[in-house]
């Protein structure tokens, strides 16, 4: 299973520009005579399991969703070879499932912003989103069995975060609501900040969360989560990258990097990048960096293999 990231997509996908890119599609569909909304033969049959999501409807249709049912998001595209191998699978598994996860499909040609929020470098891309968060990712066409193995892990996830398995088909709007609005106070402020986008709202929540309760596993795991969602927010990553490359030796150059990386759903990448700042620096630096690998921990559970492994690694460097 690949590294589940834990922060909010609230503040990364909720585009500025969904009405005018709505607006786009509106004018192209009046355009070809086509639908607006309408998905493409090659995508696959949608199903009470199966939904195509576009700029405007992601924060209804998976965002919001995702608070009570996992949503697993499959990025393709028509002219995408591998996509068209992998999409069919996921379709059968999530009606398989019955409502235990739902299949939100996503045009990357028809909606470029979304594919944006997502860094999606290649196609297919399939990733977890859960309470609101990008839980894990995997890039590529993989065996069935293997999608079940992650999809195991991804519904384990699920159960951590308190998030239940969707209700049933044809249950009303609104069934299944309740553990949302059990949350405490403080957490519930977070949830609503994160919503709307606004992070900074998010990060003073939590952290009167964590204030009130310095044990609170899910508090520490959404402020890591929106904290690093500010860190990437204002930054362009191949800029991030071309710098990193240039001054291989610039401390905060590096852990740029490892936030992307972490953002786009490559933890083990991500990891690696700060060990090995850890690795060749001393003192100031080195604890910056180590610091910073234990915020990124944070947004994973603490049994993910990929977190075991790199934490094994850190003691090996300091110690």
């Amino acid at each position: 299973m690949q590294q589940p990231r834990d922060f909010s997509l609230y503040g990364a996908v909720d585009l500025g520009a969904r009405q005018s890119a709505a607006q786009r599609r509106q004018q192209a569909a009046r355009t070809s005579g086509t639908p607006s909304g309408t998905a493409p033969t090659d995508a696959g049959e949608s199903s009470a399991f199966v939904i195509e999501v576009t700029e405007e409807t992601f924060n209804t249709d998976v965002a919001e969703r995702s608070r009570t049912t996992p949503v697993i998001v499959d990025l393709w595209a028509e002219w995408c070879g591998p996509c068209k191998q992998l999409s069919p699978v996921l379709e059968k598994l999530a009606n398989e499932a019955a409502g235990a996860w739902v299949l939100a499909k996503i045009d990357v040609d028809a909606n470029p912003r979304l594919a944006q929020a997502f860094q999606a470098q290649s196609i297919p891309m399939v990733v977890a989103i859960i309470g609101g968060q990008m839980v894990d990712a995997f890039l590529g066409a993989m065996p069935e069995a293997q999608i079940k193995q992650w999809l195991t892990q991804v519904l384990s996830v699920a159960d951590q975060l308190g998030v239940e398995v969707a209700a049933p088909a044809g249950a009303e709007p609104g069934e299944g609501d309740e553990d949302v609005d059990d949350l405490p106070p403080a957490l519930a402020a977070a949830r609503d900040a994160m919503e709307t986008g606004d992070l900074d709202a998010a990060a003073k929540a939590l952290e009167k969360a964590l204030a009130d309760v310095p044990s609170d596993a899910l508090a520490k795991n959404w402020l890591a989560q929106v904290n690093l969602m500010r860190r990437v927010s204002s930054d362009d990553p191949m800029a991030v990258s071309r710098e990193a490359a240039a001054h291989p030796d610039d401390i905060d150059a590096q852990l740029r990097v490892a936030d992307f990386a972490m953002a786009g759903g490559d933890a083990e990448q991500a990891f690696d990048r700060v060990l090995a700042v850890i690795k060749r620096t001393a003192g100031p630096d080195r604890n910056k960096a180590r610091l910073h690998l234990l915020d990124l921990f944070e947004i994973l559970p603490p049994d993910d293999d990929r977190v075991k492994k790199a934490r094994t690694q850190l003691t090996l460097l300091l110690f």
